[in-house]
């Protein structure tokens, strides 16, 4: 076997990492306007995963794809991260209310707020992922994210630590490495991370798989992923529910490799229970 095989493991792997570079510039020059982190997130989401699963890219060129699944994302990813801006400043004014009570109720309050932050990153964990997989309404998107969280609550909380680690290794362990891990993040440390977390996302979607349903269906079985009464323009039939098939309103242009039942787009409607 040739070291240097364009097919070879060595530089597939150097291919991955120069995707992974790519996608991780992009994404801090599109995040620069704070208002497009949402969907710039979306975007470096939909590169990471697709590298996860090993899917040819749009012309071998990854800042295509990532441009647009930028652009396709735009309006509703922009509109999920206002939500979660607003949900920011709702946690930073509990904080202050409680940091401001005297020490009996303090501590009582303290814990409510660790728990109502808690609750927020689980569910903002998947929030991006989720859109960047499937299309669905910006309500069912926010339900899905928390249910997943819950329904695959052990790749949830590998999430965690693989970011709580990365930052505490990054800027509390060694505060004069400070300037040269805030480089590393800047051109590969985001990129990165969320390549990590797609094997742990996409380990996490299959709990909602046919084979999974049975042992996860009392804490997933609220996700939405379809429209009951959305049907397709041949047969007229009602689509199948999330809960048959998962990846159905999965999208097609960014990965391919999964074939797609009816249209692309989910609706708002409730899925079908077991």
């Amino acid at each position: 076997m040739r070291l240097f095989d364009p097919e070879g493991p060595l530089m597939t792997a150097l291919s991955k990492l120069a995707d992974i570079v790519i996608c991780n510039i992009m994404f801090v020059l599109f995040s620069l306007p704070i208002i497009t982190f949402g969907s710039s997130l979306t975007a470096l989401y939909t590169c990471m995963l697709r590298l996860v699963e090993d899917e040819d890219r749009d012309d071998g060129l990854i800042f295509r794809t990532f441009w647009y699944a930028f652009r396709d994302n735009f309006k509703q990813a922009t509109l999920l991260w206002l939500i979660c801006l607003c949900g920011i400043a709702f946690l930073y004014a509990y904080y202050w209310t409680v940091h401001s009570l005297a020490a009996s109720f303090g501590r009582v309050y303290q814990v409510t707020f660790f728990v109502l932050v808690l609750l927020f990153f689980f569910g903002f964990l998947y929030l991006f992922p989720l859109q960047a997989r499937y299309e669905n309404s910006i309500r069912n998107t926010l339900r899905n994210a928390w249910l997943m969280s819950v329904a695959a609550l052990p790749w949830t909380l590998l999430n965690l630590v693989l970011l709580i680690a990365a930052v505490y290794v990054s800027f509390i362990m060694n505060p004069g490495a400070v300037e040269i891990f805030a480089y590393l993040w800047a051109v590969c440390g985001f990129g990165l991370i969320a390549y990590l977390q797609g094997f742990l996302f996409r380990r996490a979607f299959r709990t909602l798989s046919p084979e999974q349903l049975s042992q996860n269906s009392q804490v997933a079985e609220g996700a939405i992923f379809t429209d009951e009464e959305h049907r397709t323009e041949d047969l007229m039939t009602p689509q199948e529910s999330s809960f048959s098939n998962p990846d159905w309103n999965r999208r097609d242009d960014l990965f391919p490799s999964e074939k797609k039942t009816g249209k692309s787009r989910a609706g708002a409607g409730r899925g079908r229970r077991r």
